[in-house]
């Protein structure tokens, strides 16, 4: 056999064909590489995966459409079925036990689960692969049909976190240790340690070492409710904010409309996608109260103002929005705290000096 080909190559390749939305040419890059000696692991974790990543960064930077970013997810999709189900595939067949791999409910960015489906696949394990946006009473029904040794959870929207912290706390107490993984869980696992999840791994390969050292099952004498994990939540802010998001997002409209004039000739596609992104705005917020981490929401709020200055769209639009909110919850103290400090990561964006501008 010969030396295994460069990743690095093989992953500008496989962009290459992707960008092009060439089904045909991405699976005989990967194919190739594969005969000439690439492990089907690196395939997965240092060839699609960076492609994939890539994918994200080029929507970012409105250098491709929604629409050719969906299309280069689902060709990488079925690159990685075309690996699994190749003929001469060796696969073992699962002497290490079973396991869960599941999104979060709402979850719908599946590919990296379905990554470490197939990584742990070939590392033995039993893997029930359930996809993205799976309801937490099924995945529960499933675990009482099958008793696995873990569930590995993943998230990439933080938006998602309440809800994982129920989908974790649902699987405990029927003595399913989880294992969580993904952005959704921040930098070094931060909110899986927050949500009290069993166990948290970086990435596949990280996963596969947790396992390998097992993870013991959990306790189910004891009844646990959010407010048991997170404390804070006993001030009700995040619970009063979250219920009242229909009312803010209308509201924040109107007022922007009364402060901006302008407003009222927009269409009706540019109403809806206004509301949308004061939707946005309100669901980061309330995560950050319900996780108690003002940083989370000053994270979104920064990642925004990089999307619309790659769209011309002016950043500091974005702080009307939070002036507008603020006034709206000016009863919640902790709520106030983390607009302020969005807005103050925000004000700091704005004086940014541009890459490559003259001073």
């Amino acid at each position: 056999m010969s030396e295994p080909v460069a990743t690095t190559a093989v992953v500008e390749r496989l962009w290459q064909a992707v960008s092009d939305g060439d089904e045909h040419g991405a699976a005989r890059v990967v194919h190739d590489a594969l005969a000439e000696g690439t492990s089907e692991e690196a395939l997965l974790l240092d060839v699609i995966a960076p492609v994939q990543e890539r994918v994200g960064v080029e929507w970012a930077a409105d250098r491709i459409t929604v629409a050719q970013e969906h299309a280069a997810t689902a060709i990488n999709e079925r690159v990685i079925a075309s690996l699994a189900h190749r003929p001469d595939s060796r696969r073992n067949t699962g002497h290490r036990g079973r396991v869960v791999v599941s999104c979060v409910d709402g979850e719908w960015h599946a590919l990296p689960a379905r990554l470490v489906a197939e990584v742990l696949t070939l590392h033995g394990w039993r893997v029930d692969y359930l996809g993205a946006q799976t309801p937490t009473p099924h995945l529960v029904a499933h675990l009482h049909l099958t008793n696995p040794a873990a569930v590995l959870l993943s998230g990439s929207l933080p938006t998602h976190l309440p809800t994982a912290h129920a989908t974790i706390t649902a699987c405990q107490a029927i003595g399913v240790p989880v294992l969580a993984g993904g952005r959704a869980f921040g930098p070094g696992g931060r909110y899986a340690k927050k949500l009290r999840a069993d166990r948290w791994a970086a990435d596949a390969r990280a996963a596969v070492a947790v396992l390998d050292q097992g993870i013991p099952r959990p306790d189910t004498s004891a009844i646990r409710h959010a407010v048991d994990d997170l404390p804070h939540l006993a001030d009700q802010e995040y619970t009063w904010v979250a219920r009242s998001r229909p009312q803010l997002v209308k509201q924040t409209l109107v007022d922007l409309e009364g402060r901006f004039p302008a407003m009222r000739t927009y269409s009706d596609a540019q109403l809806e996608r206004t509301a949308e992104d004061i939707a946005h705005t309100v669901d980061f917020l309330t995560t950050a109260l319900y996780v108690d981490d003002p940083g989370l929401f000053a994270g979104f709020l920064t990642w925004t103002a990089d999307i619309l200055t790659a769209r011309n769209v002016p950043a500091h639009s974005l702080l009307s929005g939070l002036d507008v909110l603020a006034g709206q919850l000016h009863d919640f103290p902790r709520t106030l705290k983390t607009i302020e400090l969005g807005s103050t990561a925000l004000s700091e964006y704005a004086v940014r000096p541009v890459p490559g501008a003259r001073a």
